[in-house]
């Protein structure tokens, strides 16, 4: 699950406004391997790749597509994968305390925690649906929890910030 980036190899990529905020993401040997809240460098290409991408993410945000379905290549540690891998497997609408994803892991949840913080492929690995015990946690993208509220509530979340 490891993508790796040689200087010869140029990543592709597309941003698309969204929400909450512009989104890029980026493709590279054939699968996602990140999102960012920017947009594409002038001059990138995308490819067909990212196409899909853009076109799966206009679908959530229409509320038309209840789960991604993309090849995704998540570079980091086996544990990194393992969060990742647990985040994905989160249905939208529902989520996910760092503890209880640890306990799955056999981890602790502050590794947990700063795993999800590192997440390569925000939105699409849905580290929004992953909250503290006791309150929301943090969150890496652009406008911090405030952008995590607002995924939460577009999913139906919303309740359980209540």
């Amino acid at each position: 699950m490891q993508p790796p980036e040689t200087a010869t190899q140029q990543m592709a990529e597309a941003s698309l406004e969204t929400p909450v905020g512009t989104l890029c993401v980026g493709e590279q040997d054939g699968a996602i391997v990140r999102l960012t809240w920017q947009a594409a460098p002038a001059g990138v290409a995308g490819s067909a790749l990212t196409a899909e991408a853009l076109a799966q993410l206009r679908a959530y945000f229409a509320h038309e597509l209840t789960a991604f379905d993309l090849p995704l290549a998540v570079a980091g540690s086996d544990f990194q994968c393992a969060v990742c891998a647990a985040m994905s497997a989160i249905p939208l609408g529902e989520t996910r305390t760092y503890g209880e994803i640890a306990k799955d892991l056999g981890a602790a949840a502050q590794p947990v925690g700063n795993a999800c913080g590192a997440n390569p492929i925000p939105v699409i690995i849905p580290c929004h649906r992953v909250l503290g015990a006791s309150g929301l946690g943090g969150f890496s993208g652009a406008g911090g929890v405030e952008t995590k509220v607002a995924l939460l509530r577009h999913e139906g979340a919303a309740g359980l910030l209540i």
